[in-house]
């Protein structure tokens, strides 16, 4: 169930991410008024162990009248904590529960899905209803990630307005559109949308970084008419999503320790995020008897393309055309629950 409210609770801004749960009984969403009406939606906790966007708004916030500042808050803001159950324990989701960026509306490979996390899907269909009465102004979901990667934006729509939102973050820009079912593709029917990624946990540079842009969103009147200029950022895109099968063993391994599993990767593996990787790149070793790449890559519309981009040579997993890595982690649990990684490429302009 959603928790509406127009006020921020005692104490909460007091709270670390995993003391919410104490205040808040579930998903809640939380209205302010400022002097501009149109409102920011924020979204944080999508993932309950990435606590950056918590941790930033706890900063932004305490600023402002609406939280005993002095200032006004300048625009409206619609805060979504979403996960406090999960944040509770520290964990992506809780096991019962799905990955609460991977049941958003607006998906079209969603209209005929099963009843599978009904509730779930419920929830943030309602998130949307809710925010979609109110001529919201810019949506912005903030997440940390796992591995050795820059602060980057990630956008689904190549507008004008979409890019002057990304690239007041950083001039490192992803173009996505799978996975489809996420808070900023959701987000991107109403307003200019985007997805956050701040670095790891913990990280103090993430969440001043953080903090800064949700401000200057809050302080800003308009976007600009003009298109931002090609030579003001980078622009990469997503092109596939790597998996490694359920049934497949995988471990990490330096040159003094080397356990063989069916899949050996470095265990350095992270330098490889945003780099682009030349054809012919060794990203791992396999296991004696393993003939062919043990992941499943799928491109943009879901079609299997394994063999597009890796084949097998000598037990060494080879690339076979020039790709980018983004959010490679050393992670299990993470790699399980999620991918191994994203494969970018420039996108030609």
């Amino acid at each position: 169930m959603l928790t509406e409210i127009d006020y921020l609770p005692e104490g909460l801004l007091q709270r670390q991410a995993h003391e919410l749960n104490s205040i808040l009984h579930g998903p809640t969403l939380i209205h302010l008024q400022g002097r501009l009406t149109q409102p920011l939606f924020v979204s944080v906790l999508v993932h309950g162990n990435e606590t950056v966007g918590w941790d930033a708004m706890r900063q932004v916030l305490a600023r402002y009248s609406v939280a005993g500042g002095e200032a006004q808050l300048p625009r409206s803001l619609s805060l979504f904590i979403a996960n406090p159950a999960a944040a509770s324990l520290g964990v992506r989701h809780l096991p019962e529960q799905p990955d609460y960026n991977r049941v958003w509306p607006g998906c079209e490979k969603t209209s005929n899905a099963s009843t599978e996390f009904a509730d779930e899907r419920a929830l943030m269909q309602l998130v949307v209803d809710k925010m979609a009465a109110l001529d919201l102004f810019a949506a912005v979901d903030l997440h940390n990630n796992t591995g050795l990667n820059p602060h980057y934006a990630c956008i689904n729509r190549l507008d004008s307005s979409f890019l002057h939102l990304a690239t007041l973050f950083s001039r490192t820009v992803v173009y996505f559109v799978n996975p489809c079912q996420v808070a900023s593709m959701a987000m991107a029917r109403l307003c200019p949308s985007v997805t956050l990624e701040c670095g790891k946990v913990g990280s103090q540079q993430g969440v001043q970084h953080a903090a800064e842009f949700v401000d200057a969103c809050l302080h800003l009147q308009a976007f600009p008419d003009h298109e931002v200029a090609r030579q003001d950022y980078d622009l990469f895109h997503t092109v596939a999503i790597v998996k490694i099968p359920q049934d497949v063993g995988f471990e990490f391994y330096d040159e003094e320790t080397f356990v063989e599993a069916t899949l050996n990767l470095p265990a350095d593996i992270e330098y490889m995020n945003f780099r682009e990787l030349p054809a012919g790149t060794e990203i791992a070793r396999l296991g004696q008897h393993t003939q062919k790449p043990p992941l499943d890559v799928y491109a943009e519309d879901g079609e299997l393309v394994t063999d597009r981009y890796f084949s097998v040579e000598n037990q060494r997993l080879l690339l076979n055309t020039c790709v980018m890595p983004s959010m490679l982690t050393t992670n299990h649990e993470v790699i399980r629950q999620d991918c191994l990684c994203y494969l970018m490429e420039r996108y030609p302009f």
